[in-house]
């Protein structure tokens, strides 16, 4: 009898555990880029558990060069994407109702690394120069910059050429620009591996100019977020997602070897992405702030992208862009 009481019992424990495992809530997230350090986070919590302790049957795909996260969104291939805000709002004016619903990077790491030797010191040796930018959305933050800096981007001794720079950084070493588009924890390691010296180079940190814009954030349609439903499933992606950048955080060398267990294409190399998860470290949130976007740096962007005369990226103030409804149910898990 005790016998089939225990085989009984397990029973049910089973019947229970393959209930819990098939009710387990499915979301796809979309990546603004290849599989690399830059989303170790989201990589991390699907490696250590994190999506399948909240009850999250996660699936991650890896962007690219001719993919357009907002895109996917739109047609259903994604339940949340990361994005960067610039883009983010200029496809919301457009008509995708997006919403940023957790703020990952707190800082930016966009830079244009310029040739000392083409006589660049400051920005005000732009002039007359062949800059490199990217473009897919990647471009406003520039755009705005030149406006602020008064230099037409149709060339000229007066203005500035710009070059579409492909993903890469070949045009300054081709010769075809003075300064290429870079970021702090990606290109800028590729410029020095191709064979420059920091010393043979000028660095203009987004950041430092008064142009930074938020990059890195997770946004959903805004009907999504009437739904309670999706706001507690979200919100538990978030707690698991907030849970593995702040272990990547704290081991960037593990980190980045998960990153490389999830790379299919073979591409990236050890030391690359350990260095490029030590420099995405310095740009996330911090403590209690990891993930949550403050109403002030929502603002600096706007502020950064509606002064730009010549090229705006959007025509006015955004309403309803972010939400911190899915942010208030993750602390409260």
């Amino acid at each position: 009898m005790k016998r089939t009481l225990i085989t009984f019992a397990t029973g049910v424990a089973l019947l229970a555990s393959s209930i819990s495992a098939n009710a387990a809530d499915k979301l796809t997230l979309q990546l603004k880029w290849v599989t690399q350090a830059q989303f170790a986070g989201y990589y991390v919590a699907l490696e250590n558990g994190y999506y399948k302790d909240e009850g999250i049957d996660l699936s991650i795909k890896p962007g690219g060069p001719d993919i357009a996260p907002a895109q996917v969104l739109a047609g259903g291939g994604a339940d949340i994407i990361v994005d960067w805000l610039p883009s983010a709002l200029a496809t919301r004016e457009k008509g995708l109702p997006m919403v940023n619903i957790a703020q990952i990077y707190s800082k930016s790491g966009m830079m244009l690394t310029c040739l000392k030797s083409s006589g660049i010191k400051t920005s005000a040796d732009f002039k007359g120069k062949t800059l490199g930018v990217w473009f897919f959305g990647n471009e406003y933050p520039f755009l705005s910059w030149m406006s602020q800096l008064g230099y037409p981007t149709t060339g000229g001794k007066e203005g500035v050429t710009v070059l579409k720079q492909g993903f890469n950084v070949d045009p300054i070493f081709q010769g075809q620009a003075d300064c290429v588009s870079t970021m702090t924890y990606n290109e800028y390691g590729q410029v020095i591996d191709g064979g420059l010296t920091p010393e043979e180079l000028v660095l203009f940190k987004y950041e430092d100019e008064g142009v930074a814009t938020l990059e890195d954030g997770l946004y959903v349609l805004e009907n999504d977020l009437e739904d309670a439903q999706k706001v507690e499933t979200y919100a538990k992606f978030l707690k698991a997602s907030l849970k593995g950048w702040k272990w990547a955080a704290e081991n960037p060398k593990k980190a980045a070897m998960i990153v490389l267990e999830y790379d299919d294409t073979g591409a990236q190399t050890e030391s690359h992405q350990i260095r490029m998860m030590t420099e995405v470290a310095k740009l996330l949130g911090s403590g209690d702030n990891l993930g949550y976007l403050t109403p002030a740096a929502f603002d600096r962007t706007v502020d950064v992208l509606l002064n730009s005369d010549s090229s705006p990226v959007i025509t006015k103030k955004p309403v309803g862009a972010y939400s911190h409804v899915v942010f208030e149910k993750y602390k409260k898990l």
